[in-house]
């Protein structure tokens, strides 16, 4: 079977389960955890939950051409999420995380071996979510 094939057959599916984990993901911390999402994890959420909806639809319906719609939620996506990061990580955009709200967006909930934090696991699943969907519109598109 080569890629092009087992992407067609199955790259809705992934792209749904990514969407689905991250959600399931922030709904864990925020509401299992008591984790209060800054005003950028919201940003995160209003792009990533739509994109459950959207590609479960487009995966029973077999709907290869729903990248027109999932690829800007999840490039946007993936832009919000490395800025986010970055706000964490570096001293870039340290002055604009204490003006983001209740909760500062440099506010590390969790720091697993000193990298991974909430904006960086929502930033592979954009990613994720991305090079899927660039990857089944190419095996789409040349027949």
């Amino acid at each position: 079977m080569g890629w092009k094939r087992f992407i067609k057959e199955n790259g809705l599916h992934m792209s749904w389960i990514v969407a689905v984990v991250a959600m399931v993901g922030s709904l864990f911390f925020s509401e299992i955890m008591h984790y209060l999402p800054c005003k950028l994890c919201w940003y995160q959420r209003i792009l990533m939950y739509p994109l459950v909806i959207i590609l479960g639809i487009a995966a029973v319906r077999k709907d290869t051409m729903q990248v027109i719609y999932v690829l800007p939620l999840s490039v946007w996506g993936m832009g919000i999420s490395l800025y986010h990061y970055l706000m964490q990580k570096t001293s870039w955009f340290k002055e604009a995380a204490t003006a983001c709200g209740p909760v500062p967006c440099d506010v590390d909930y969790i720091n697993w071996m000193g990298f991974i934090t909430i904006p960086f696991l929502a930033l592979i699943a954009f990613t994720l979510i991305t090079v899927i969907q660039l990857a089944l519109w190419a095996a789409v598109r040349k027949g």
